[in-house]
């Protein structure tokens, strides 16, 4: 007997709100990543794209362990002579939350087209208020201190 594979465009979607408020970043981002993927679906397959949408709320009240605040540095490269630019994690939460637990959830995902898709199902929101409303997401909470 073949096991069924399911097409693409008759995969269900649902639409999860995870509030982002006093979660640690790296066990907030694996249960994100778990749910973009559709790992915890029983009709997950490995090739196809079968995760639901998230959305994060109260990203800048997301919290780090340790002394990570201070020593870790976000690293990117402006692609000119001398462009290495660093970036503490205490900054980048400060000016760009949303963009702190993005590159924690894309780095989860895989490096190809089907990653890419898959982090685009990502919405991310600094404060409570977020416009989508409309799908009737669904609150998703996970216990992870």
């Amino acid at each position: 007997m073949k096991t069924p594979l399911p097409r693409v465009n008759e995969i269900e979607r649902k639409w999860y709100i995870v509030d982002a408020g006093g979660q640690t970043l790296g066990r907030l981002a694996t249960q994100i990543a778990m749910r973009l993927r559709g790992k915890h679906r029983p009709i997950f397959t490995p090739h196809l794209d079968t995760g639901d949408f998230v959305i994060v709320v109260n990203a800048d009240r997301v919290r780090l362990t340790g002394k990570k605040m201070d020593k870790k540095i976000y690293v990117r490269h402006t692609g000119y002579m001398g462009g290495l630019k660093e970036v503490t994690a205490r900054q980048m939460i400060d000016k760009k939350p949303e963009e702190m637990i993005r590159l924690a959830v894309k780095r989860m995902l895989p490096k190809t087209r089907l990653g890419n898709s898959q982090i685009r199902k990502l919405k991310i929101y600094r404060g409570s208020e977020h416009p989508h409303q409309a799908q009737s997401p669904e609150t998703f909470s996970f216990t992870g201190q």
